[in-house]
């Protein structure tokens, strides 16, 4: 199946949502690693958005890339909550761990306030990170 029939068909499925534009990006992101120039085209054309509309909104959120990106990515929780339990002298130790490896990525809240700091990887949420446990979890993306 090509890329532009899958994205018509993840179009078609949020057809009765209402502000159904960013889970189709969601899902398109997800799917293909990226929502790139095509897939801004189908994704206008199926919600009869212009290009510049469906840009617009791939652009202002860091969420969405224009390129797939192949590396893990390991979510980092900045947010004050986990700053509080200090997230912040972990961040210089598990960079050097990632290196060019692993993409390290800064979020704002992951919804573990109470037991920070918290990262996550795809769907699964590692908590009370201490340095080790942290760079433990780089390595092991």
């Amino acid at each position: 199946m090509t890329q532009e029939k899958r994205i018509t068909e993840i179009c078609a499925t949020h057809a009765a949502q209402e502000g159904r534009l960013l889970p189709i990006l969601h899902e398109v992101q997800v799917e293909f690693g990226c929502v790139d120039a095509a897939a801004e085209r189908v994704i206008a054309h199926e919600l009869n958005l212009s290009r510049a509309e469906v840009h617009g909104v791939v652009s202002f959120y860091h969420d969405f890339t224009a390129e797939p990106d192949p590396r893990p990515c390991i979510e980092l929780c900045r947010a004050e909550a986990c700053q509080a339990r200090g997230v912040e002298t972990l961040v210089a130790a598990a960079e050097t761990a990632a290196g060019e490896r692993v993409r390290l990525k800064t979020v704002y809240c992951l919804g573990l306030c109470s037991v920070g700091p918290v990262a996550r990887i795809g769907e699964t949420l590692h908590a009370r990170l201490d340095q080790a446990a942290l760079i433990k979890l780089v390595q092991s993306a």
